[in-house]
């Protein structure tokens, strides 16, 4: 006898799923945390646009430099470029960050007397800043409720079955309207946690996923508990986390600093 075709999960089951799913990631990230070193919005600012492209660690090993050269927005504003772009090399495309910087932090300075606006409105004017840079900025620096629709964050909501949207604003908007406001920023955390660390975008770690069994996709990744647990990153495979820096309550091993690796 033919099986029958699984049952289409209603709009409510869905949202019912997606929340469990996020209390879920909550217990096994408690400490989840922007994993960039940050002391205050500028840097925090400078930092995300530096992660295009590359990686938060990278990123966190080239900003030591950066900001003991350029520690204020007027101060990088007067940067030479070539001497920037020496110290961003490191991250790739650094002509091109080099250019945003300069024209972001001059923005800074002429148009916000050298302090970073705490409106997405105004944060998406500055050159090299969309909103997916805006929302980080809002929500870790200001606590103002964004949800930051990078490509893990896009990916996993895909594999749950959230929405099937590829369009990061339409993610977004998706997404917002299944949690409350409050749960916006740090399910941003836990979900880009979980997918650098098991739900990886060639061979997730299905078999040691603490989620798995409100997981639709699951089996597209290893399921073999041993196999799978060898595929665990950062903290979860017992190696050092992407932060030069982290929280004080972060379970895993600092960062190496560049050339330290």
């Amino acid at each position: 006898m033919a099986s029958k075709a699984p049952k289409a999960e209603s709009h409510l089951a869905m949202v019912r799923r997606a929340r469990r799913i996020n209390r879920e990631l909550a217990e096994v990230y408690p400490y989840a945390h922007p994993e960039l070193d940050f002391r205050n919005p500028f840097e925090l600012l400078v930092a995300t646009v530096l992660s295009a492209q590359t990686t938060d660690l990278r990123v966190n090993q080239t900003t030591p430099a950066l900001f003991a050269a350029y520690p204020t927005p007027e101060d990088m504003a007067a940067a030479v470029p070539e001497k920037m772009e020496e110290i961003l090399r490191p991250t790739g495309f650094f002509r091109a960050k080099t250019k945003s910087l300069l024209g972001l932090s001059a923005a800074l300075r002429d148009e916000f007397g050298g302090e970073v606006p705490g409106r997405l409105e105004d944060l998406v004017k500055l050159p090299g800043v969309g909103r997916k840079t805006a929302n980080v900025v809002l929500g870790n620096a200001f606590g103002v409720p964004g949800i930051t629709v990078d490509t893990h964050f896009g990916r996993l909501v895909r594999r749950w079955k959230w929405t099937d949207e590829e369009d990061p604003v339409k993610v977004e908007a998706v997404v917002a309207g299944i949690f409350p406001k409050s749960e916006w920023t740090m399910l941003s955390h836990r979900v880009v946690f979980h997918g650098r660390r098991i739900c990886h975008a060639r061979k997730p770690a299905c078999g040691a996923c603490p989620i798995a069994p409100l997981c639709p996709s699951y089996g597209e990744g290893e399921t073999d508990p041993e196999k799978a647990r060898k595929l665990l990153k950062y903290e979860m495979g017992g190696y050092p986390g992407q932060r030069l820096s982290p929280p004080a309550d972060y379970p895993g091993k600092p960062a190496p600093a560049l050339g330290a690796e």
